[in-house]
């Protein structure tokens, strides 16, 4: 049963993708620059990006700023970078080629005034010259008679000569869309046949404000058309709305695109994301040292899309992966769950595969490299080689999910090198024989050499803690941190060897001054 259903799924996919082959796919990601780029943004615009690459098309940015008051300014840059960062590349946008610009809605106004007009003059959309005190009545009125506020359409059918008096007076006005009771069910790429009549719960709704600025509604659906969007793929909150655009589209003459819209992301626990839980800003997973591919595995291990592997360990796979295997028919329409989990170890298995390419490798070395010297500015004897920081990255990629934890106090020993140590209770000569040892030890695993360094303080007479004492001293300068053993092991042969011989060179050097 289970092959058959795959089966089923897979000659689904290859009809999708043969049908796309034979359009011009070209979809869009179109923020408001009100904020950071969060997980919820970040998971639309890869599904928009990996749907459009799949299919051979374009992948659009569109900056929706229509409302004013809401813009922080710097948004719109750090939302590009956000998105470069990640590997998402944009085809057409601000700042990047393109022959439908401009790509930024408030520098698009004329464009929306003269489809108004055209609204205006087929009868679809009417000025209403309501003020905000009796909208605000009508609100009150409503919550008084626990009924959902909704405007009641006054100025649709006033007659021409208020109409014309109330123009004459100069009086403010905005623009409401005529909405019609008889809408067409919402064919859903995700959640199939979608009933919203929306007439019958809303009331007629603004498309342009008195400050002739275009809501959301107008301009989202004029410049969809004008820069020939095909598939609109966006959040499930916009499905309700979704119905009033098919209706614009339908008023304007044109065409609508497919639409899909994404379920909502939630934690492991069902509960919805909030940008005030404040760590689900990609500026926030950046700083923390999280990899964009491990981000990116991630989300699309919670939203579907792809062929359903059960009880499969987690696998990393790249963008052009990603592309090639996307289904959007495999698409959950049930909320997304994340697993924080799977990020940690998305992130580890990116280590390792950086590790693995020596190019990446050497990359992976210069960033640690500069995590060390931020974490320890002040320190001139940091341990920065790169044979040692292979080596120690090879360990943390078994047990470490993020770089930025190598650089934590309990392990500043791996980089900052003992200076002020002073042999006490071994001497350069005990401790020449214990080197010996060492670098006979073809092993460097804690249990092999806790054994040893115990086979050798029982042999030369001296007692385990005070040997611990004095290693952890001339290995780390620390009073504190790992055990002996493992923190020989973290550290590698190599590293441990030469600590000591510079600790037994201090000593030789002291006890030569002191005859002189």
């Amino acid at each position: 049963m289970l092959m058959m259903q795959r089966a089923r799924m897979l000659r689904q996919c290859l009809r999708a993708s043969h049908r796309l082959c034979h359009s011009d796919v070209r979809v869009r990601f179109a923020p408001s620059p009100t904020g950071d780029l969060h997980l919820g943004g970040l998971r639309t615009a890869l599904y928009n990006y990996l749907y459009a690459r799949h299919a051979g098309g374009k992948f659009l940015l569109r900056i929706e700023d229509t409302d004013q008051t809401r813009l922080v300014p710097g948004a719109t840059e750090r939302l590009i970078e956000d998105l470069l960062w990640a590997g998402i590349e944009i085809d057409e946008g601000p700042g990047f080629a393109g022959d439908h610009g401009p790509y930024i809605q408030s520098q698009r106004t004329q464009l929306y005034s003269e489809a108004v007009d055209r609204l205006l003059e087929n009868g679809s959309a009417y000025r209403c010259f309501c003020t905000e005190r009796r909208l605000e009545l009508l609100r009150k009125e409503a919550l008084r008679t626990r009924q959902v506020p909704r405007y009641d359409n006054k100025c649709r059918n006033l007659p021409p000569e208020q109409l014309e008096a109330q123009l004459a007076r100069g009086t403010p006005y905005c623009i409401r869309f005529k909405l019609t009771e008889h809408e067409e069910p919402l064919q859903d790429l995700i959640y199939g046949s979608v009933q919203h009549n929306v007439s019958a719960t809303e009331g007629d709704p603004v498309i342009m404000k008195s400050d002739l600025f275009p809501t959301y509604h107008l301009a989202n659906v004029v410049d969809d058309h004008q820069m020939g969007i095909t598939h609109v793929l966006r959040g499930v909150e916009w499905q309700i709305s979704t119905t009033k655009h098919l209706l614009l589209y339908k008023a304007f003459g044109w065409q609508p695109p497919q639409f899909g819209h994404l379920p909502l992301l939630v934690n492991a626990d069902g509960t919805k994301l909030s940008k005030r839980q404040g760590d689900i800003g990609i500026k926030q997973f950046r700083e923390r040292g999280y990899f964009p591919t491990a981000l990116l595995n991630y989300i699309v291990s919670a939203g579907g899309g792809f062929e359903h592997r059960p009880n499969a360990k987690p696998q990393l796979y790249s963008i052009p992966q990603l592309a090639a295997e996307f289904c959007l028919e495999r698409v959950n329409a049930h909320p997304s769950r994340l697993n924080a989990e799977l990020l940690n170890d998305y992130n580890q298995l990116e280590i390792k595969a950086r590790l693995a390419d020596p190019q990446s490798r050497l990359q992976l070395v210069e960033h640690v490299q500069q995590l060390v010297r931020q974490a320890y500015p002040t320190h001139s004897n940091l341990d920065l080689v790169e044979s040692h920081i292979v080596e120690v990255l090879h360990w943390a990629s078994q047990r470490l999910t993020l770089l930025q934890d190598l650089t934590s106090g309990k392990l500043s020993f791996l980089w900052v090198k003992p200076s002020n140590f002073v042999l006490k209770d071994l001497s350069a000569a005990q401790l020449e024989q214990l080197l010996q040892q060492l670098d006979a030890t073809p092993e460097y695993h804690k249990d092999q050499l806790n054994t040893l360094l115990k086979s050798y303080a029982q042999a030369a007479g001296l007692k385990f803690p005070a040997l611990m004492k004095t290693l952890r001293g001339a290995l780390s300068g620390l009073q504190e941190g790992p055990g002996v053993a493992e923190m020989m092991e973290i550290l590698g042969k190599s590293v441990v060897l030469q600590r000591l011989r510079e600790s037994i060179d201090k000593q030789t050097q002291q006890l030569q001054q002191q005859e002189l």
